[in-house]
Order: structure tokens, then C-alpha cells, then sequence
């Protein structure tokens, strides 16, 4: 599910579901986590790549497989205090956490949770064949994962806006474009390696510094944020439009919204 290895001091974490194009199961969130854990305990990492095996990044979350067991979104979203991260959100923010560099390395659909979680990376190189989208609004949803303080760092308002709401997808030229990925390579293994020497050539103390300033500079005050993510996601999991819309996502027939609540 989830493959971790290291290399030269370099943490290769890789989504391992080329079946079903690494779409995210319960078991990947967790495998994930732990990933992260692991490195923050590594003084000897020097970057961290995220990858997927196959020609895709990751199709986003496996729903079937996570509705399989209704303890299954508990354990995503549960959290013990309101602006703490849950699961989801830990394997989005905990990337920014490391004091090493985190490259998404992008090809094929990087769409839904494998969107976010890129986010979470502090460069995303993508090669032509890469396709982006946040998907949360197809099903009557919004996005929880913690893009909500990545995302200003990244994208003006306004385009952030329409790739929530449109859920559609966008291609790397567009992509480039708006801002969601650092470099459209045509090359991306040549590039990454490039990088990667780069990196293992900078003192680890500098970069690690560098990295906590420039988060703090970026990101965005985090609770309050966190936990309007997670509450809003629970008040549309209840809501009548939320059934509505995902039928209609699964349907030919499509069925009129109710009045909107108020928020």
C-alpha cells in the first residue's frame, strides 16, 4: 500500500496501489502518517520524495473501499481536540512539518486526496501527462484535508475558488499556470535527480531554518482553520444537498437542490 524506502539519506514514500491508480484506502492514510513519523525521527534524511507506483499519482480516495466500514471515516476524521489535525489533514500538513524538503514527484491523475496530499510537498514537479482536481464539490462536499492553508501560498483566490467549486480537472500546462506546481518537466526523473544533488549539497541545519521561516511567512494561523475544515465537513455530511449531490454525480437523472442552510 504504501512503500517506504531510503536511498543516498534520501526517503523515497511511495503510493504502491497501481491497480486502482494508488486511490487512497484507510490503511494508505495510516501508512502515510507513519511515514512521516519516521523521517521526523531521521536527523540523517535529507529530502523526501513522494511518488506513485505506475503511471498515476494518486486517483484520490477509494471510496467504496473506506464506506466498506463506517469506522473506517471516523478514524479519518476524529480528533481530540477541535484544531488539531485528524488523519486526513496530518498526511497533508505533516509534510511541512519535516525540516527537509518534500518533492511531489507528479505523472498521470493527481486528483481528490492525491491532490492534497501534493499540496503538502514543498515543490511539486509534474511531466506532461499529469491531470489536477479537487473533487469535494462533485460529491456535495468541501475540501478537508488542510488545503485550506496551503493553498493561499500557492493560488490567487479567485483560482482557488474555481478548481474547488468547478471539481474539474486541469492539466499541467494549466496547472503551471495557476500556480498549483512548481515546474512542468519534461524530463521529471532527470530534474528530480538534479534536484535531489542540489539539496544533499546545502547544510541541513540552513535548510531546515529556511524551511520554518518561510512556513511561518506562508502559511496560514492554523486551529481556527483546521477545525472550521472538519465541522464543516460533518454539518454537509448530514445535509439533504449532500445526498442530493451525490446522487446526481452517479446518476443520469439529475434532481433539484434543496434551499441552502444557513452558514
Amino acid at each position: 500500500m504504501i512503500s517506504y524506502t531510503e536511498t543516498n539519506n534520501i526517503a523515497y514514500v511511495t503510493l504502491s496501489r497501481p491497480e486502482k491508480q494508488n486511490a487512497l484506502s484507510v490503511d494508505m492514510f495510516v501508512g502515510l502518517d507513519n511515514a512521516i513519523k519516521t523521517i521526523s525521527k531521521n536527523k540523517a534524511i535529507r529530502a523526501v520524495v513522494i511518488q506513485g507506483e505506475g503511471a498515476h499519482f494518486c486517483a484520490g480516495l477509494d471510496v467504496k473501499s473506506i464506506l466498506k466500514k463506517p469506522t473506517g471515516i471516523l478514524k479519518l476524521l476524529r480528533k481530540w481536540l477541535p484544531g488539531n489535525a485528524n488523519l486526513v489533514q496530518r498526511v497533508v500538513l505533516g509534510w511541512q512539518s519535516l525540516p527537509v524538503p518534500v518533492i511531489a514527484r507528479i505523472t498521470g491523475n493527481c486528483l481528490g486526496g492525491g491532490c492534497h496530499i501534493a499540496l503538502g510537498a514543498d515543490i511539486r514537479l509534474a511531466d506532461n501527462s499529469a491531470q489536477f482536481a479537487i473533487m469535494e464539490a462533485k460529491w456535495g462536499l468541501c475540501p478537508d484535508m488542510g488545503a485550506s492553508l496551503l493553498l493561499p501560498a500557492s493560488m490567487n483566490k479567485d483560482k482557488a475558488l474555481m478548481m474547488t467549486i468547478h471539481a474539474q480537472r486541469i492539466d499541467a500546462q494549466s496547472a503551471l499556470k495557476d500556480g498549483l506546481i512548481t515546474e512542468l518537466c519534461d524530463d521529471i526523473d532527470t530534474r528530480l535527480d538534479q534536484l535531489l544533488c542540489q539539496f544533499s549539497n546545502r547544510s541541513p541545519d540552513a535548510i531546515a531554518a529556511i524551511k520554518k521561516v518561510y512556513n511561518q511567512a506562508y502559511n496560514q494561523p492554523s486551529r481556527k482553520l483546521l477545525w472550521l475544515e472538519t465541522w464543516s465537513q460533518i454539518k454537509l455530511l448530514v445535509a439533504n444537498n449532500t445526498k442530493i449531490a451525490m446522487s446526481n454525480a452517479s446518476s443520469t437523472e439529475q434532481q433539484p437542490y434543496q434551499p441552502r442552510k444557513k452558514w
